[in-house]
């Protein structure tokens, strides 16, 4: 299983460097399923996983000109917030069981994967729509208020259920900053870095024991599937793949729901 799960951490970098983006949310359910993590630490191993290749995304797109610094720092602030509060506060008090109704528990673990197997829903969606994305003028306007309120949301689901949300943080850039399209793809790999990095390192790291040559390892390995994606997509068309990824998440996403509510044991 752990030969499978570091296979697995390989091809998430190999996706995220054919198609953009996407792969990381493959990380919790490989982490929790392959390697038997808790949900607590795969949550919080996935958010270092999403924010190192992130970062490497980001460098990348940093040389092209496709980042806005100052409106990844006006967006960024609120979600490193966001995610700090859930990871450093808020998990780490959660009970194992969240609600009882009758016979019914609704477990921590159930609620946590829930979400994210909606997320990975909504995420697919992205993926699969044949509507071309459109930016905004370029001409940058802040509606502060909104930013804040969308940062802090954003970074606390990404903080609950360790993804990255670039789904719903390019729609937002463009929508509340008016960014071109390419600039807003560029700046939120920025800020998932920012948010994802800093909410594992600021929260988890420090009230957890990190087994950091097991995460130094599944990242690592992940990083070399971004460069293996980035040379294997000059030969394969990244369109079709992109829908054909976004079928499988789907399909991922539903056993993940069944798992957890339909064949749970725990």
């Amino acid at each position: 299983m752990e030969i499978v799960g570091y296979t697995m951490a390989l091809l998430i970098g190999i996706t995220l460097g054919l198609i953009g983006g996407g792969g990381s949310i493959l990380a919790v359910p490989v982490l929790a399923y392959l390697f038997h993590l808790d949900e607590k630490i795969a949550t919080a191993y996935s958010l270092f996983i999403v924010g190192s290749a992130a970062l490497v995304g980001s460098i990348r797109q940093n040389k092209i000109g496709n980042i806005d610094w100052r409106t990844a720092i006006v967006f960024g602030i609120p979600a490193i917030i966001g995610v700090w509060i859930i990871r450093h506060y808020v998990v780490p008090i959660l009970p194992v069981v969240l609600l009882t109704i009758g016979d019914y528990a609704l477990t921590r673990r159930m609620g946590m994967f829930g979400l994210f197997s909606g997320l990975m829903v909504l995420a697919a969606y992205t993926m699969l729509s044949d509507k071309e994305r459109k930016g905004g003028t370029g001409k940058i306007k802040y509606n502060y208020p909104l930013i804040i309120i969308e940062g802090i949301l954003v970074g606390g689901i990404t903080g609950f259920v360790g993804a990255g949300g670039g789904f719903l943080i390019i729609p937002a850039l463009v929508v509340l900053a008016n960014l071109e399209i390419k600039k807003a793809i560029g700046t939120s790999l920025i800020i998932i870095a920012m948010k994802s990095l800093l909410g594992f390192l600021a929260g988890d790291a420090l009230i957890m024991n990190v087994d950091w040559i097991f995460l130094g390892t599944f990242t690592s390995l992940a990083v070399v599937g971004i460069f293996l994606g980035i040379f294997i997509g000059q030969f394969i068309n990244g369109k079709n793949l992109k829908k054909g990824f976004g079928y499988f998440i789907i399909v991922m996403a539903i056993i993940i729901f069944a798992m957890e509510f339909v064949f749970a044991t725990h």
